[in-house]
């Protein structure tokens, strides 16, 4: 049987690297056994990256998601990487509804005509945390945690988490959803993410460019890689039902740390001084909505799928130059 895969947002930094990723080795959906993938769209509202366009097993869609999902065909698999970011969905409310919550209702609607329920991979935000102003600061995150999103993206991914646990309740599809966390170091141009500034003062500096830090040095934050991320990704559409377990969304593995302390960072990765070309400048805006989001994370679930969080921001800066060999001037 044919492994036909579907990725939104296919053509962004998650999506290229998943495809890549899928392209490269097999996988083995719900616990069956590995196999190759034979074809693989890519729905963005922007072209794939040239080797991606050029492998003849992928099939570039363009357009949003609502008028796209005719033209998907049946997949055995979906990973919804696809969204409006954390501050443009804040900055535009009705953007972020538009594409976050209708976007995704309408590729569950998609999955749901399979006459197979496909795997579907559900990506999700820590951003559905937050501290309550009623409640105060909302301490360490655990698997049983209750969601108190702050901003409107957060209820948007809250929301979805919401939709795919029962569309997979009743058996439209096979859905998991994981929390993201914040993904740094990410190559490429900056994003309207509120926490975008988190990889801009890493990249920046490394390409003698000088970044902007909106939130105070000892601001605490969670933190994943690039690599880690993917693998939570791959992991969510890899494990059979009984490991899975429940359908609440799952919480990936997080490195707490500080821009204080990733600065540090860079400076003995990259050298001595390169960290002077960050300026910190306090933004109300991105630092009531960063503020608001949890640092501290335990998750025996994740860990019990084999996933676990970086152990050094020292290393993420290494694996991102090793990665983007061109990243440093």
């Amino acid at each position: 049987m044919s492994t036909r895969v579907v990725i939104t947002g296919g053509a962004g930094f998650l999506g290229s690297l998943l495809a890549r990723r899928l392209l490269a080795s097999p996988i083995a959906l719900d616990g069956a056994r590995p196999a190759d993938v034979d074809e693989l769209v890519l729905l963005d509202l922007v072209a794939p990256p040239a080797d991606l366009a050029a492998d003849e097993r992928v099939r570039p869609v363009s357009g949003g998601l609502e008028a796209a999902v005719a033209e998907l065909g049946e997949a055995s698999a979906v990973f919804h990487l696809a969204g409006v970011v954390s501050g443009a969905a804040e900055a535009d409310f009705d953007l972020g509804m538009h594409t976050n919550l209708d976007g995704t209702r309408a590729l569950l609607e998609y999955a749901r005509r399979h006459r197979v329920p496909p795997v579907l991979v559900f990506s999700s935000s820590l951003a559905v945390f937050g501290s309550d102003p009623a409640l105060g600061p909302i301490g360490v995150v655990d698997d049983d945690t209750l969601p108190r999103p702050q901003s409107s993206y957060g209820v948007q991914k809250f929301i979805g988490e919401q939709l795919v646990a029962d569309y997979t309740r009743k058996g439209f599809v096979r859905g998991r959803s994981v929390r993201l966390m914040t993904v740094s170091v990410r190559p490429g141009r900056p994003n309207a993410a509120a926490s975008g500034f988190l990889s801009g003062i890493i990249r920046e500096p490394l390409a003698g460019r000088r970044a902007v830090c909106p939130v105070p040095p000892d601001t605490p934050i969670a933190l994943s890689s690039p690599r880690r991320t993917l693998d939570g990704i791959l992991r969510a559409a890899e494990a059979g039902e009984t490991a899975w377990g429940s359908r609440t969304a799952m919480n990936l593995p997080a490195l707490t740390t500080t821009p204080r302390e990733m600065a540090a960072a860079l400076d003995r990765v990259a050298g001595s001084g390169t960290s002077e070309l960050i300026d910190w400048a306090e933004d109300a805006t991105a630092g009531s909505i960063v503020g608001s989001w949890p640092a501290e994370f335990r998750t025996p679930r994740a860990h019990g799928l084999g996933l676990a969080a970086e152990t050094s921001f020292d290393d993420i800066v290494r694996a991102y130059l090793t990665d983007n060999p061109g990243a440093r001037s």
